[in-house]
Order: C-alpha cells, then sequence, then structure tokens
C-alpha cells in the first residue's frame, strides 16, 4: 500500500486518505444503529411477559378462598362491579325475599300489623273439593272459595286449610269473615264451615253480655248449643240476604261472636275445613278491640311472606 501510494499524486492520495476515513466511520455507526435496534427489539419482547405476571396474581388471589370473587365473570376490572352487583342483588332479595319468592302458599304467613290481619281466603292451598268461583260482583280479590264435596255436620277436619298468621302485636282479637249461600234460597242452610286456632292462647264465642261458649275438647265450659268436635267451632251466618256479608257466629239460635287471644307475639296457625257444602268464603279479618270493625273490613290485605 505504501509503495502504490507513493507513485500517486500527493493531491489524489489526501482524497484517498479521506475516502478510506468516511468508510471506516460509516461502518462503525451501522454497528451502533444494529446493536441499538436489538436492544429496543428486545425491551418490546419484555412487556408482553410481564402481563402474564399480572394474570397469574389476579388469578391466585381468586382462588384464596374469596367466594365473592372465584365467579365465572371475566377477570377485569368490570368484573369487581359485577360482583358488586350480584351482593347488592342478593341483600336486596334478602329483604324482599317475602314478596318476590314467596310462591308456594303452605308457606306463607300473614302478618299482623297494628292488630290487624285481613286475607283473601283463596290466598292458600287448598283440597279435595274447593273450587275457586267468580260468578257474581261483590267479592275481591281472584275469587272466592265454595266448598262443592258432601257435607260434613258433625266431623270437622275434611278438606282442611291451613293460614299460619303472626302476631306481633298480642293481645284479644274479634274474627269475622266474608261469606255467602251459594246453594238454595235458604239462609239458614249451607252458611257454615268449620274454624279451629288451636295453638291460641283461647278460642271462643262471645255475646255482648259477656256470656262466653268453648268449643268442645277444648277442656273448657259452657259449649255451644249444636255441633262442634276436637276443638272446632262451627261457624255460622244468617239473614236472608244470601251474598256476601260480613258475619261469624256460633252457637245455634244463641249467636256468639267469634274471638281468639294470643298471649305472646308468635306464628299462630288458623285451621278451616269443610262442613255446609255451597258454603262461600271470600276474606277473613282479625282486629283488635281498639279498631272498629268497620275500620278493620275497610282496610287492606296483610303483608305475605315466607318467612
Amino acid at each position: 500500500m505504501t509503495a502504490i501510494a507513493s507513485n500517486w499524486p500527493k493531491g489524489f492520495f489526501v482524497l484517498f486518505v479521506f475516502t478510506l476515513a468516511i468508510y471506516s466511520c460509516s461502518s462503525e455507526d451501522a454497528d451502533l444503529l444494529l446493536t441499538d435496534t436489538e436492544i429496543a427489539s428486545d425491551e418490546t419482547e419484555q412487556e408482553p411477559d410481564e402481563v402474564p405476571t399480572d394474570d397469574t396474581t389476579t388469578t391466585e388471589d381468586d382462588d384464596d378462598g374469596n367466594t365473592d370473587d372465584t365467579t365465572q365473570d371475566d377477570e377485569s376490572d368490570t368484573t369487581s362491579d359485577d360482583d358488586e352487583s350480584e351482593d347488592s342483588s342478593e341483600d336486596t332479595n334478602d329483604g324482599t325475599d317475602t314478596v318476590s319468592t314467596c310462591t308456594n302458599p303452605l308457606n306463607y304467613i300473614f302478618n299482623e300489623k297494628d292488630g290487624l290481619v285481613l286475607a283473601e281466603f283463596e290466598d292458600a292451598k287448598f283440597s279435595g273439593s274447593w273450587a275457586l268461583k267468580t260468578n257474581g260482583n261483590t267479592y275481591t280479590g281472584k275469587g272466592y272459595m265454595v266448598w262443592q264435596g258432601q257435607q260434613y255436620l258433625n266431623d270437622p277436619g275434611t278438606g282442611k286449610v291451613t293460614f299460619n298468621i303472626k302476631i306481633t302485636n298480642p293481645g284479644t282479637y274479634k274474627f269475622l269473615w266474608y261469606n255467602a249461600v251459594k246453594t238454595g234460597n235458604n239462609g239458614t242452610e249451607h252458611n257454615d264451615t268449620w274454624l279451629r286456632f288451636a295453638d291460641a292462647d283461647d278460642f271462643y264465642g262471645k255475646k255482648g253480655t259477656g256470656s262466653k261458649v268453648f268449643p268442645k275438647g277444648s277442656g273448657k265450659n259452657p259449649n255451644p248449643n249444636g255441633s262442634s268436635k276436637d276443638g272446632w267451632l262451627k261457624i255460622y251466618r244468617s239473614g236472608n240476604n244470601l251474598d256476601f256479608i260480613w258475619q261469624a257466629r256460633t252457637s245455634d239460635h244463641d249467636a256468639h261472636d267469634i274471638y281468639v287471644e294470643f298471649d305472646n307475639p308468635g306464628t299462630y296457625k288458623m285451621e278451616v275445613s269443610a262442613r255446609s257444602s255451597g258454603h262461600a268464603i271470600d276474606k277473613f279479618v282479625l282486629f283488635k278491640n281498639s279498631m272498629s270493625q268497620a275500620d278493620a273490613i275497610a282496610a287492606a290485605a296483610s303483608v305475605i311472606t315466607c318467612d
């Protein structure tokens, strides 16, 4: 190279050296650029590696026994909101279970409030020859119930219907039902049904004079005129108006109104069974003596729950 360069003109030799220097610098810059590109490529490939790490952490948190988080929803920020929404819905259901999920009449509880229970008679579980009817226009609710089987004049317990009544204000309650005669044209026939409050503290008929009669089988005396057995009272209505009226009496030819005593708060069973065919019942009411009958029968139906 030195021998060849010595024969070149001086100016040409200077140009050759300058060109060689430029070529050398360009090669180094290219190497540097290649190195920076590789580094940048490595950093880009490392970023996706961090995402699975975060996902793994979230999964482990879900597996830590936190049942609120172990849903099948996507694992995201929205999942937390969804979980909170589900929890809130469950809380709401806990508070409103009695309204939205209470569908089996066997589990119905009719809740007394302010000394009053008022219920549609058809809101119960019926068996035997009870039939839901909608003839006429004086009933309320979905209709009224009529016993269409044979008569059980001295044998209560057939076609038994049970109502669970929750009492929060203990005391003495008067009983009435809204009933009608749907067979024949005589208000003294096909006009009665059996009634019992077996677990109440007392159940009896009472007149304004203070006279009381207790069901046969209750261990208390005197007993009503006419049929009674095993704690059941025959509950009848009278009068020439065969349509629905608010009336409930016991003791033949010696009418006594019906009363029930609850000494303590609790849920009590009211039982009804068939007696006269063609006797129709639309609704019933229990109310404390401090409330007027007019106010009681005009009240709205009691809340039904399934506690």
